[in-house]
C-alpha cells in the first residue's frame, strides 16, 4: 500500500549573518511536525532554504568588499551548520541561486507574461529595504515601514506588474470556502480585513534599480523582485519547470506552509495568486505563528537583542531548547522568551519529571532485579488506570499536532509522565520489595513503568530525538519497539530484558541568581567557620563514649505528607527494620513530600520523643542547610537495610 504524502515548509530565511531563536523555533516545528508525521507513516517531504537576492543584499555584499553570492555563501554555511547542531532533518535545502530555481523563476514570470497578467509601467510608492516592499502614503504607519517600523524612502522606476486584482474575488471565496487555508483565525480575519476586502493594488514584480537577482531574458535591465522570486521555491523544490525530480505530482500542495506571522501577506495572499496565476492548486494550510519576544519587544538585529540558539543549545542541550521553544509558545499567539523559563522548564519539566521517572523506574529494575523483570504478572489496582491513558495518549497528541498545536501535544504527554510518577507512590515498589511473596506484584509494577516509559519515548522522539534515543538504550528496546504502530498496544516491551541506568537525562541547572544565592551563603558560611575556629571552647569536645550514645540509622520513608495543623512541618512514616516510627520534620519548605516516598535516610533513632502541634514525633532527620538552595538531607550513597545503624 502506498504511503500517503505530507509536504511541509518553512519559510525561506533571509541570509542573515545571525539566526536568532525565534528562526529556530519556526525550524524546530517543522521538523517536529515532519517527523512525527514519519512516525506516523507517512511519506514526507520537509523544504527549507534561503533567499538570496535582492537589495539589501547587494548592499550588505558591498560594504564587506565581496560579490554577493561570495559573501551569501559564507553565511548559508552557518545556517547549514545551525540546523545540523539543532538536528533538523530536512529533506531538502534550497537556495534561491540554485541554477534550477532560477530557471524555473524565469519560466514562470514567462507564463504569467504570456498570459497576460503581467504588464509594464511606472511603480511611484514608498519603498522599504531592509523588506524589500513598496507602500502607499496610507499604509503607512507614521510615515515608516507598516511591517519593520523603519525608514521608506520615494522610489519611482520603470517595472513589470502582476495583476493580483484580476484574482481578489477568487481567492476571497476560496478563504470562504476552506477554514483551515488560513490559520489561526485571527491571521485570516486580518488578512481578509485590511488587504483583501478594501481592495487589492497591482503588485511590482520586478526592479531596475539594482541588478543582484534573476533578470528577465527578454528586458534585462529588469531583475524579477524578490516575492515572485522566493515564494516560487515551493513549487521549483518539486520540479516544477525544471529537470530536478518530478515531485510536483507526488506532494503537491503543500499540506502546511509555516510561517511567521511578518509575512502572512506575501503567503496568503500574493503567493495564492501567483498559483492561481498558475492554473495550480493552493496548499491546505497556511500558519502563521507567533514571534517570540523578549520584554523590550520582538528580536531584532538593528535592536541588538537576538538570543543566540547556538549559545543556548552549548549551554543547556539541544534537546531542553527544543522542548523549551515548542512548550513555551502558544498556539497562534506570541510567546515570551526568559532564559530563568527554560531552565525552569529543564529543571521541571524535563529533570524532575521525565528525568526522575526514567532513573527511578531503572534504578529499581536493577536493585530489585539485576536489571531483568522476571515474567511474573500479578495485576492491581492502579494498573489499569495507567494502560488507560497509556492506550489514550497516542490518539492525544496525534490530534494536537494535526491542529499544529505543539504545546498541547506535549502538554499531554507530560500529563501521561505525572501519571505514571503517581503509579510509583500508589504502588510503592519498594515496600513490595520487603516481603518476598510479594515478588510477582513488583516485577507487575516495574513492566508497567518501563513499559510507559517505552510509549514516553516513542512519542516524545519528534520533538526530542536525542533524548529519546538514550531512553531507548538505556530501556534496551528495537527500532520495531519504537514505531508509531507498537504504541497501539501497551504490554510490548520484551520480558527477561536487561535494563541499565546511566548519568541523567536532564542533569538540573542553577539560574545565574541561584548561583550568586549560593555563593553568598558559601562565603557567609567560610566566614562563620573560620571565626567558630578561632573561637573554639575546648570543654565543647566529646569523647567517643559520648559519641556512643548517640544512635543514628538508617530508615526507608514509605510516606511522607504535610503536617494537618503547621505549613512548614512535613510528617513522615519511616521503616527502620524491625519497627515503623513516625517523625516530624520542619522541612515543609525545601522538600516536596512527593518526592520523599522510597527515599533513605540518616535518623538520630534514640532521641526522646516530642509532640509537635499535636503530633508525636520518635526520631530526628539529619539535614544541613537553613534555605532552599543549601537544604540537603543525610543519605547513604548506596542502598542498605532499613535500621542499619551509622558508625
Amino acid at each position: 500500500m502506498e504511503k500517503k504524502s505530507f509536504y511541509i515548509t518553512t519559510p525561506i530565511y533571509y541570509p542573515s549573518a545571525k539566526l536568532h531563536i525565534g528562526h529556530t523555533y519556526s525550524t524546530v516545528l517543522a521538523d517536529t511536525i515532519a517527523r512525527f508525521k514519519k512516525l506516523c507513516g507517512y511519506d514526507v517531504y520537509f523544504l527549507t532554504g534561503t533567499d538570496e537576492h535582492g537589495q539589501k543584499l547587494q548592499e550588505a555584499a558591498e560594504a564587506a568588499g565581496k560579490a554577493p553570492k561570495e559573501y551569501i555563501d559564507g553565511i548559508v554555511e552557518g545556517i547549514y551548520q545551525l540546523w545540523e547542531l539543532m538536528n533538523i532533518d530536512y529533506s531538502r535545502f534550497v537556495r534561491t541561486t540554485d541554477q534550477f530555481h532560477t530557471e524555473s523563476v524565469k519560466k514562470i514570470f514567462d507564463k504569467l507574461y504570456e498570459k497576460g497578467d503581467i504588464y509594464k509601467d511606472y511603480y511611484e510608492g514608498w519603498y522599504c529595504t531592509p523588506c524589500e516592499a513598496y507602500w502607499t502614503q496610507t499604509q503607512l504607519k507614521d510615515g515608516k515601514c507598516p511591517d519593520c517600523g523603519r525608514e521608506v524612502y520615494k522610489a519611482k522606476e520603470e517595472a513589470y506588474f502582476f495583476k493580483m486584482s484580476k484574482y481578489a474575488d477568487r481567492l476571497i471565496a476560496h478563504i470562504n470556502e476552506n477554514p483551515d487555508f488560513i490559520r489561526p483565525e485571527a491571521a485570516k480575519n486580518e488578512m481578509m480585513n485590511n488587504f483583501l476586502l478594501p481592495g487589492l493594488e497591482d503588485l511590482c514584480v520586478t526592479r531596475t534599480s539594482f541588478d543582484w537577482g534573476i533578470k528577465l531574458d527578454f528586458d534585462e535591465k529588469h531583475v524579477i523582485y524578490v516575492w515572485l522570486d522566493a515564494l516560487s521555491n515551493y513549487i521549483t523544490a518539486l520540479g516544477y519547470l525544471n529537470e530536478e525530480e518530478q515531485l510536483m505530482e507526488r506532494y503537491w500542495p503543500a499540506d502546511v506552509h509555516l510561517i511567521g506571522k511578518d509575512i502572512l501577506r506575501f503567503h496568503t495572499i500574493y503567493w495564492p495568486i501567483i498559483l492561481m496565476a498558475l492554473d495550480l492548486p493552493l496548499p491546505k494550510t497556511i500558519y502563521g505563528h507567533g514571534w517570540i519576544l523578549l520584554k523590550g519587544g520582538k528580536m531584532s538585529k538593528s535592536k541588538g537583542n537576538v538570543v543566540d540558539p547556538v549559545v543556548l543549545a552549548d549551554k543547556y542541550g539541544v534537546d531542553v531548547l527544543r522542548y523549551y521553544v515548542l512548550r513555551e509558545m502558544p498556539y497562534g499567539s506570541d510567546g515570551l522568551y526568559s532564559e530563568d523559563n527554560l531552565i525552569a522548564r529543564n529543571n521541571a519539566d524535563l529533570a524532575n519529571d521525565l528525568g526522575n521517572l526514567l532513573s527511578r523506574t531503572t534504578a529499581m529494575v536493577e536493585k530489585y532485579f539485576d536489571g531483568i523483570i522476571p515474567s511474573l504478572h500479578d495485576e492491581g489496582a492502579f494498573d489499569e488506570e495507567l494502560r488507560e491513558a497509556a492506550m489514550a495518549l497516542p490518539r492525544k497528541v496525534e490530534s494536537y499536532i494535526d491542529k499544529l498545536d505543539l504545546p498541547n501535544a506535549l502538554a499531554e504527554i507530560w500529563r501521561f509522565i505525572a501519571r505514571a510518577n503517581k503509579y510509583i507512590d500508589e504502588t510503592v515498589p519498594w515496600v513490595l520489595a520487603k516481603e518476598e511473596a510479594q515478588t510477582a506484584r513488583l516485577a507487575t509494577v516495574l513492566y508497567n513503568l518501563l513499559e510507559s516509559l517505552r510509549f514516553i519515548a516513542v512519542l516524545i522522539s519528534p520533538a526530542m530525538p536525542e533524548a529519546a534515543a538514550k531512553m531507548r538504550e538505556q530501556l534496551n528496546i528495537t527500532e520495531r519497539l519504537m514505531s508509531w504502530e507498537s504504541v497501539q498496544k501497551f504490554g510490548l516491551y520484551p520480558e527477561e530484558n536487561k535494563v541499565s541506568s546511566a548519568e541523567p537525562l536532564f542533569p538540573r541547572v542553577l539560574s545565574e541568581e541561584e548561583k550568586a544565592k549560593l555563593a553568598k551563603k558559601k562565603q557567609k558560611q567560610d566566614k562563620k567557620f573560620e571565626l567558630t575556629e578561632t573561637k573554639a571552647d575546648k570543654s565543647a569536645e566529646i569523647t567517643i563514649e559520648d559519641f556512643a550514645k548517640v544512635d543514628m540509622r538508617v530508615a526507608t520513608i514509605l510516606k511522607a505528607e504535610k503536617h494537618p495543623n503547621a505549613d512548614k512541618l512535613l510528617v513522615l512514616q519511616v521503616d527502620l527494620g524491625t519497627e515503623k516510627r513516625q517523625i516530624v520534620s520542619g522541612i515543609a519548605d525545601f522538600r516536596d513530600p512527593a518526592e520523599l516516598a522510597g527515599k533513605q535516610i540518616v535518623v538520630v533513632a534514640n532521641l526522646k520523643p516530642a509532640k509537635f502541634r499535636g503530633m508525636k514525633s520518635e526520631a530526628m532527620i539529619m539535614a544541613v542547610g537553613d534555605d532552599k538552595e543549601s537544604f540537603a538531607i543525610l543519605m547513604p550513597e548506596k542502598p542498605a537495610e532499613a535500621g542499619t545503624r551509622v558508625k
